[in-house]
């Protein structure tokens, strides 16, 4: 605590500017014997009746107006919300519109012209079916989920914090947990073992070495200096709990860490009996199979070929700190999980830290939360909002689904099916709901404007992955390796921007001008922001220039004189499209002007392209 405030949530708040806990003062407020015999009185039975806490029930199909327009289940539920509210569907979207659209969802990229036209040449009736298909047994598909998966579990390769040239806390081998994220997601790991393998690979019977690296969801974690005193190692155990409270429950549980819950039924104990779960552990380094780091070998000395992971040490129940007061001590309370979710009162955990007992409450078929909150946060991937505004609070004061039928027999049928992501993401692309196009209506915008229902398809700004990747496939100069982390300010990185080193201490400024989160933290979603800061990038950064260059090689080749032709091939590289006539007629009335800088018109012409809304969007 500082002078009554959270000591984690101010360092959450201040991000990258964060600084050792050690270098602040801090002051405790006493806490008194009678403090430490209160308790919050819940009726739990009554807490347990908020819509989040009631197990999730498939619904029957409701009944709808139109028969003939659902595809999937998931539109008979979305129409009948529409035809309660007296709104109608959108038209189905131009097929040119629906393959970039499924090529940027699915794998992060556009289509080529050659992909687009095979596509637009298939008059087959199951060719959508079979692009979906395809797209999604591609590599690039694992890349596109992780970018997603990254940011939810706040993957960095530092620290926020470096006195001097010190970087005995970074992690250099980082890229091996995001490498295991991205198998796991082309390998359709079925998300109940995603889960129980990210919290303890190292203690699952039937677990290969190959997955010790996914320990890296706890092993990447926060590591303050002065890491023996007990002060310091109860901000770690916060920013751990409220990791994964945050990322895989959809709850803030870490805001009991102080006092009971304000909003929520969560209560100090529980907390401190989750905190316990993670005092029983450590973060280490060690060899890929998971043994001890020999002493003065060239992996003890430059980390090489090590991987950042967990281990077990002597279990550990906490105390209560009151008011979050290290030398402020109340009962202790055995490692458990959230009473909320338990019926009655929780068992202790036995085993070890009880990493795996927690991991199995999580992925528990009785767990309420787990399958809603990640089937929403995949949701949010296609649609651009999920069916819970608030994806990462599902309690008191987060937002209710607008549709919560929908998501909860999306969320048991997700369970039913093996807990599988492709058979998930396939229905949701599959649907009519997504084959809208974006186009508004007058009537239904006076209606629904913020269009929470679904009436058609958002049009979605491009992340900074995505973006980056295709100005480098425009100009054919995308590099498809993964491995080590490069900087993106590395003028030789042409590699997909999930590779890209992520920085704690400096987020790359590309990165963070195009609203990449705070790697500090847990990010429940992508912030949209519009400055004058990102068009000054996209028209003078170099990157842009030299991509420029690229495409305009590409496109017309050496000293050339623009064609119609040239034209329709770069509206085709770019936007998986053909040029209007009026389009057509300023591109050729402007490449056939001499040049007026050190760029030449055709160069000039694939920047001015390159820098286009339409180049940063999904219809």
């Amino acid at each position: 605590m500082i002078f009554g405030w959270n000591l984690s949530g101010v360092m959450r708040g201040i991000g990258r500017l964060a600084w050792p806990v050690a270098c602040l003062a801090v002051v405790w407020p006493s806490a008194t014997a009678a403090e430490a015999a209160k308790t919050t009185s819940i009726d739990w039975a009554k807490a347990r009746k908020w819509w989040a806490y009631q197990a999730p029930q498939k619904s029957g199909l409701p009944v709808v107006s139109y028969r003939a327009w659902p595809r999937q289940r998931i539109d008979h539920f979305i129409l009948a919300k529409l035809d309660s509210r007296q709104l109608a569907p959108s038209p189905k979207a131009p097929r040119r519109t629906l393959a970039r659209r499924l090529y940027l969802d699915l794998t992060g990229l556009p289509p080529t012209p050659a992909e687009m036209a095979a596509f637009l040449s298939d008059e087959t009736g199951d060719a959508y079916e079979r692009l979906v298909e395809e797209l999604m047994q591609r590599h690039a598909f694992g890349e596109r989920m992780a970018s997603m998966w990254l940011n939810n579990v706040r993957y960095a390769e530092d620290q926020a914090h470096q006195v001097g040239a010190n970087t005995a806390f970074f992690y250099p081998n980082a890229y091996r947990y995001r490498e295991w994220v991205i198998d796991a997601f082309n390998n359709d790991v079925p998300y109940n073992d995603f889960i129980r393998k990210q919290l303890a690979a190292d203690l699952l019977k039937k677990s290969a070495a190959e997955d010790l690296p996914a320990l890296g969801y706890i092993g990447l974690g926060h590591k303050y200096y002065n890491r023996g005193r007990i002060e310091v190692k109860a901000e770690e155990w916060a920013e751990q709990v409220d990791t994964l409270t945050r990322s895989l429950l959809g709850l803030t549980v870490a805001c009991a860490q102080c006092h009971d819950h304000k909003y929520d039924a969560f209560t100090q104990k529980d907390y401190y009996a989750l905190a316990g779960v993670f005092a029983s552990t450590d973060l280490v380094d060690r060899m890929a199979d998971g043994s001890e780091i020999k002493k003065d070998t060239e992996a003890a000395k430059k980390r090489t070929g090590t991987i950042h992971m967990v281990r077990d040490k002597k279990p550990q129940n906490l105390h209560v700190f009151l008011r979050g007061n290290t030398e402020a001590k109340g009962d202790v309370v055995p490692r458990r999980f959230l009473r909320v979710l338990s019926e009655g009162e929780p068992k202790p955990f036995t085993e070890g830290s009880g990493r795996l007992e927690l991991a199995e409450s999580i992925v528990s078929p009785g767990n309420p939360l787990t399958a809603r909150v990640v089937v929403n946060r995949v949701w949010s991937m296609f649609f651009g909002r999920g069916l819970v505004t608030t994806p990462s609070n599902f309690g008191l004061l987060g937002a209710k689904p607008s549709h919560p039928a929908l998501l909860d027999d999306l969320a048991v049928r997700f369970m039913e099916n093996g807990w599988s992501m492709k058979r998930l993401i396939r229905e949701i692309v599959l649907s009519s709901t997504y084959r809208q196009c974006s186009n508004e209506s007058e009537a239904n915008r006076a209606i629904d404007p913020e269009n929470t229902y679904l009436w058609r398809m958002n049009r979605r700004r491009l992340s900074i992955e995505q973006w980056r990747d295709s100005i480098l496939a425009a100009g054919n100069n995308l590099d498809r390796l993964g491995g080590k982390s490069l900087e993106l300010t590395d003028k030789k990185n042409v590699r997909r921007t999930v590779y890209g080193r992520v920085s704690r201490k400096k987020l790359n400024d590309m990165l963070m001008q195009f609203d990449y989160p705070d790697a500090n933290v847990h990010a429940a979603k992508r912030s949209a922001t519009t400055t004058a800061v990102q068009k000054l990038f996209v028209l003078n950064n170099p990157f842009m220039v030299e991509q420029a260059k690229r495409l305009a090689k590409r496109v017309a080749g050496e000293g050339v004189a623009a064609s119609a032709e040239q034209v329709q091939s770069i509206y085709s590289i770019l936007y998986s499209r053909q040029p209007s006539a009026t389009e057509l007629d300023l591109a050729l009335g402007f490449l056939q002007l001499p040049a007026e800088s050190q760029l030449t018109r055709w160069e000039q012409y694939s920047h001015a392209l390159l820098a286009a809304n339409e180049m940063s969007y999904i219809d």
